[in-house]
């Protein structure tokens, strides 16, 4: 079974397109867990240790995108978690994608993507490493 943790960083107090996810996610057969609001780096990295995820998918509506997400990757790779695959969602402008996909981000969805587009992607994703 693939395990998916969903997480939101900083102070991005809106979760609703997060929770949306997880319900998607979860219909698809998927083992989720959501953190909740307000998580920092280090919380969201421990807890993907912990629950031994395949995938941490991140939502952000803040715009700290390129402040916490780069400190998420490096937990991830600092803690030897190389085969954790991440996703970003959420409001992320395109001149930022490239600088995310740099990071090791493997996949951005804005607003509107279709979940099935976002659970074949993670299932792609999953089976291929």
């Amino acid at each position: 079974m693939i395990k998916v943790l969903i997480a939101k960083s900083g102070l991005d107090g809106h979760d609703r397109g997060a929770k949306i996810i997880v319900r998607a996610l979860r219909d698809a057969g998927m083992e989720v867990t959501y953190t909740g609001i307000r998580q920092t780096p280090e919380m969201i990295v421990d807890t993907a240790m912990e629950l031994n995820v395949n995938v941490i998918g991140l939502s952000t509506l803040s715009g700290a995108h390129l402040t916490l997400f780069p400190q998420i990757v490096e937990g991830i790779k600092k803690n030897k978690l190389d085969k954790i695959i991440i996703l970003a969602g959420g409001i992320i402008p395109n001149e930022d994608k490239k600088e995310l996909e740099k990071l090791g981000i493997k996949g951005i969805f804005g607003p509107g993507t279709p979940t099935n587009e976002i659970i074949k992607f993670i299932e792609t994703q999953v089976n291929s490493s």
